[in-house]
């Protein structure tokens, strides 16, 4: 039985148009913090392109949205993969619409834009009521919008760039008077300068991170001395040489942490404000690796979190933003919560996690969003990745294996319209591209999603070789 939208889905609706009906077109453009960083000058390394794998998680839309929706993907979905969520899972799924001229140096909105059949299907549906309602808003974006006559359900690309800078999280969080980070805010050299020097002058480990830095990247730990001085002469020269010393940093204090917090809010067009839900992040190397559900906290911690849910809702909302934002937050090694680290005011990986939740993370259970590094020999089909994994995508007392994003694991393969169905049998010869697997696990308990998690590695090692640092 195919199900209909979900309540995540129509909250988030009425939220956002006033009408928990109104069909939207979905545009993934992760790579969206990459057009606000444009503008800004951050750490000396040179801006780090969308990877192929960053371009196909674009398809992890299609479990956010309904079955009046559209979403708009650089690269088609496997049919396979779309047969396993209607038929297996029972989930109503968009129509999906791919650009006729596609370029894997340029985002998503920029192949519509250069691509006049699929422009005029969305104007089309955009004169019957359809909004766009990218993952972020970017002058890409913008102009999408305008060409094909489809209102923004999200606000302008300067209001989204406005409110995701880490320096406006700071001082956010500073004058509502939420527990901060200590720390920094440097918008020049001399302000780079001043932290350092005050940093210094307590022992201590600091963080330098780009203000549109996502994902670990443009960010750097600065654990002795010498490492900072290394870092602030390498933006002296740079200013010297451009005659310009403007930047865009903030320097905090290193924090030793039991946990990573990230919940969810939305704020509607009206200002008010839902907590969406609150999760367990987990990274490696600042690295967002998915999401232990629920969260590991008691009930002072939860009403903290609540609290500064509301507060920088109530901030956004009076800046110009609704929509969705994700915070970050950390949970001390002394158990103090500091319930601001970032504010994400777009969607977020938890974001596309909710529908699918909603409908199969049962009350008392567990669950984790999680990713695995796969390195198939070659492009493979998602029928291939089904008989791998057997049994584990059907219910069990021990728990279940949803898939929530296929495209990503065939990611930098080349001759991706082929499958091969024999890369079991490639015994490690020839080279292997960098793919992931995205899936939602749920279990009874933490053990048997121990256990599951297992299971899911030691199937995926018989065909498509994870990786080793997996």
């Amino acid at each position: 039985m195919t199900r209909e939208s979900t309540d995540y889905l129509r909250r988030l609706k009425a939220a956002l148009t006033g009408d928990p009906a109104t069909p939207l077109a979905f545009l993934c453009n992760f790579e969206v913090e990459t057009q606000w960083a444009r503008h800004h000058v951050g750490l000396p390394a040179p801006a780090a392109a969308p990877t192929a794998v960053v371009q196909r998680m674009e398809e992890l839309g299609i479990l956010l949205a309904g079955p009046d929706d559209l979403i708009v993907v650089k690269n088609a979905p496997d049919e396979g993969y779309l047969r396993y969520l209607a038929e297996d899972l029972g989930v109503g799924l968009p129509a999906v619409l791919v650009p006729e001229r596609t370029s894997e140096d340029r985002p998503t909105a920029e192949d519509l834009l250069n691509s006049p059949l699929a422009l005029d299907r969305l104007s089309r549906l955009g004169r019957l009521g359809t909004r766009l309602i990218p993952m972020g808003t970017s002058e890409s974006e913008e102009k999408l919008a305008v060409s094909a006559q489809v209102p923004l359900a999200v606000p302008d690309a300067a209001t989204f760039e406005r409110v995701n800078s880490k320096i406006y999280s700071r001082r956010v969080t500073e004058e509502l008077g939420l527990p901060a980070v200590p720390g920094w805010c440097c918008e020049t050299l001399g302000e780079l300068r001043q932290a350092l020097a005050e940093a210094a002058a307590v022992p201590g480990s600091v963080v330098v991170k780009d203000a549109y830095g996502v994902s670990g990247k443009g960010l750097v730990v600065l654990d002795t001395p010498a490492k900072a001085d290394r870092l602030l002469r390498l933006v002296e020269r740079r200013a010297a040489r451009t005659g310009d010393d403007r930047l865009a940093l903030v320097v905090e204090r290193w924090i030793d942490k039991r946990a990573d917090l990230n919940y969810q809010i939305t704020v509607d067009r009206r200002g008010g404000v839902r907590l969406d839900f609150v999760k367990q992040a987990l990274t490696e190397r600042g690295v967002h690796q998915g999401h232990l559900m629920p969260a590991d906290l008691n009930a002072g911690q939860h009403a903290l979190l609540r609290h500064a849910a509301a507060e920088v809702g109530g901030r956004l909302a009076a800046d110009g933003f609704f929509g969705v934002a994700g915070i970050d937050a950390i949970v001390g090694a002394d158990e103090r919560v500091h319930p601001v680290l970032e504010i994400n005011a777009r969607f977020n990986m938890s974001t596309y996690q909710g529908g699918i939740t909603e409908l199969f993370h049962r009350p008392g259970d567990v669950a984790l969003a999680r990713h695995y590094p796969v390195r198939p020999a070659g492009p493979i089909g998602f029928d291939d990745l089904r008989r791998a994994l057997g049994t584990l995508l059907s219910p069990a007392p021990g728990g279940r294996v949803i898939v929530t994003c296929f495209g990503t694991v065939n990611a930098g393969a080349t001759n991706t319209g082929a499958v091969n169905t024999g890369a079991a049998d490639a015994g490690g010869d020839g080279p292997r591209h960098q793919g992931r697997l995205y899936t939602l696990l749920t279990a009874p308990d933490h053990d048997r999603l121990a256990a599951l998690d297992g299971a899911v590695r030691a199937a995926l090692a018989g065909v498509i070789q994870p990786r080793e640092d997996s």
